[in-house]
Parts: structure tokens; sequence; C-alpha cells
């Protein structure tokens, strides 16, 4: 299918958003996809931290920015694995799981790559609120699952 196939058939011909991009069933696939950029970009900052970051930040920095990295992939991974629970618990819960991971993953794994490469201690403070949305992340995951998927 070409690329106007697509946009056509994900905008209905209308220019409406298709409905089945906001699968009432699961994962929204805009979360989805917001999990796949995650670990993707997980893995070029990973890459520039390894080569391009190495030579410039000092070790202590170049640790905070490796960090930054694997919290952001995990929750990038865990965001694109939330579909396989779809049959264990609800599209409800489980979207906030996504939304609380792409928000944790912006202030955590955001301030530390700020922090490493400014060296601004500014940026140290937002780390635990990311921190915090990955615990309620966590936590709303382990929710959703108890409740399953007929309880809201």
């Amino acid at each position: 299918m070409s690329w106007a196939g697509a946009l056509n058939k994900a905008t209905n011909n209308t220019g409406s958003v298709n409905q089945s991009l906001s699968n009432k069933q699961g994962l929204n696939k805009l979360w989805l996809c917001a999990g796949i950029l995650l670990a993707a970009t997980a893995v070029m900052l990973g890459a520039f931290g390894a080569h391009g970051l190495k030579a410039i930040l000092a070790p202590s920095a170049l640790t905070t920015f490796e960090i930054g990295v694997r919290y952001q992939m995990y929750h990038g991974l865990a965001i694109v694995a939330l579909p396989a629970l779809s049959a264990y618990g609800s599209p409800k819960w489980l979207n906030a799981v996504a939304a609380l991971f792409v928000v944790g993953c912006a202030l955590f794994s955001g301030s530390l790559y700020l922090l490493a490469v400014t060296g601004n201690g500014l940026f140290g403070p937002i780390t635990p609120l990311g921190g915090l949305c990955f615990i309620i992340g966590w936590i709303a995951l382990a929710v959703a699952v108890f409740k399953g998927k007929t309880n809201d």
C-alpha cells in the first residue's frame, strides 16, 4: 500500500481520524507508537552517549546519561508489551499505564539527559517526578491485572 493509501485508510478519506486507531479493546495505537519511538530513540541516545559524549562528559555525567537511556528503554519496551496484557486488564487502565510511562520518560530520562549534558543542577529535582510517574504506572498495571478486563 502506498503512503497515500495508508493516509486515506487512517483518515477514512474524510480527514477525520479512523476510530480503529483508538482501539477500545486494548492499548491506543498512539501509545504503542510512542513506546516504539521511545525504544528507538533510547538506542540512538545510547549510541550517542557511548560514542559522541564519552570523550566530552565526565564519567559521572556519562553514568547519569546512561541511566536515563536505560530507564527510557525499559519503559518504552514495557509500553510495547502492554498489548500482550490486554486479555488481563481493562483498556482504560492499560492506556493510563502507557501515559504514565511516557510522561515518566519525559521527566525522568529527559531531566537526566539535560543534567548530564549541561551540568545544571536545576534539572535534578525534576527526575523524582518522572520516577514517581514510573512507580504509579507500575502500580496501575498491577491494579489493571488485579481488577481484570471486565472491571473498571
